[in-house]
């Protein structure tokens, strides 16, 4: 069976971008430009998912992906979450939220997903069962997996996925890892991608870092089917990235590793926010999202990018403003992809 990411006139895969960034309008650019765009489930009710993705097929023709969140554990340490809210309540100016689990609307989203029939839909944060699998592609979903290990690559492949999105350690926003772990390995993606070419034989999509052409090209080289970006592209006009957030961007502002934000492992742009808070964060996803859901809202609307979550891969410098279009122009053909 040839798997869609063969057929694509350009290797160039768009980030799902959950939480603003990922629109309708951005992941239809990308398919009109040649590579394949997806819309971010992550967040979103099904009833907005359902009307980002008619509203896409509005925009294009092309094949497309939706990415959605695979739940996780509500067991988490209480006591350490309650410690870090009555922290960010006595040092932010803005009352936290109510710290909680959910599982982001899952049997919903899916009921949608069997619905719309998307080209592809790939999944974060773990594997989705076999049974999930098998009835996505019943109705004529490719189904990705992505990964960020050796171990998780297998288990997604057990459970019948199609095809591995590999993110390395230089990814932005959240870390796809299936279990959140303290002192987890964290693998770059050019070593990911030649653990698991070497074990395993499925389609790659390799992510984390690749902000130019020659990067595109030394992950395809490596073995990887295609690239997966994201930060490229979150300074695009079609992209829903706050506007402080794509000023940060431009900067040579270093990343880091950060929990603070959300309980879950993630990499952005360093802040005053990260560097008050990360090293109280406890492993609480998405009860910590939830705690700091109103801070952050805050900071947008008063344009502070030192008070919310500026997800941003390692290679952010090299991002640039142009259309959605132009941006991956720059990762295709021969003289970008061999540094020409």
């Amino acid at each position: 069976m040839l798997m869609l990411v063969h057929e694509l006139r350009h290797p160039i895969v768009l980030a799902p971008l959950a939480g603003g960034p990922s629109t309708p309008a951005l992941a239809a650019a990308v398919c009109e430009a040649g590579g394949l765009g997806f819309l971010a489930a992550g967040y979103l009710s099904a009833d907005a998912l359902r009307d980002d993705i008619h509203a896409l097929r509005q925009q294009t023709d092309a094949p497309f992906g939706v990415n959605l969140f695979v739940p996780g554990s509500p067991d988490v340490d209480e006591e350490a979450v309650r410690g870090y809210v009555d922290r960010l309540r006595e040092r932010e100016g803005v009352e936290p939220g109510e710290p909680r689990f959910d599982d982001d609307g899952w049997d919903a989203k899916l009921r949608v997903l069997a619905a719309e029939k998307p080209p592809v839909v790939s999944f974060t944060f773990g594997c989705p069962s076999r049974e999930v699998v098998a009835s996505l592609a019943a109705g004529g979903s490719e189904v990705w997996g992505t990964v960020t290990d050796l171990a998780e690559a297998r288990i997604a492949h057990a459970a019948g996925a199609d095809a591995l999105v590999l993110q390395g350690s230089e990814a932005g926003g959240h870390r796809a890892s299936f279990v959140d772990r303290p002192g987890a390995e964290q693998l770059g993606i050019l070593a990911l991608t030649r653990i698991v070419a070497r074990a395993l034989d499925l389609p790659l999509i390799a992510a984390g870092g690749l902000g130019d052409g020659p990067a595109v090209a030394a992950v395809l080289a490596a073995g990887a089917s295609a690239a997966q970006l994201g930060t490229a592209f979150l300074r695009a006009p079609e992209a829903g990235t706050h506007p402080a957030h794509k000023a940060a961007l431009a900067t040579e502002t270093p990343t880091a590793l950060t929990r603070a934000f959300t309980g879950r492992l993630a990499r952005g742009l360093v802040n005053r926010f990260l560097l008050d808070h990360d090293a109280a964060a406890p492993i609480a996803y998405p009860h910590i999202h939830y705690a700091t859901a109103p801070l952050r809202a805050a900071a947008r609307r008063a344009g502070d990018a030192d008070g919310f979550n500026l997800w941003a891969g390692q290679a952010h410098a090299l991002a640039e403003e142009r259309p959605a279009a132009e941006i991956l122009s720059r990762f295709t053909g021969s003289r970008a992809t061999m540094g020409g």
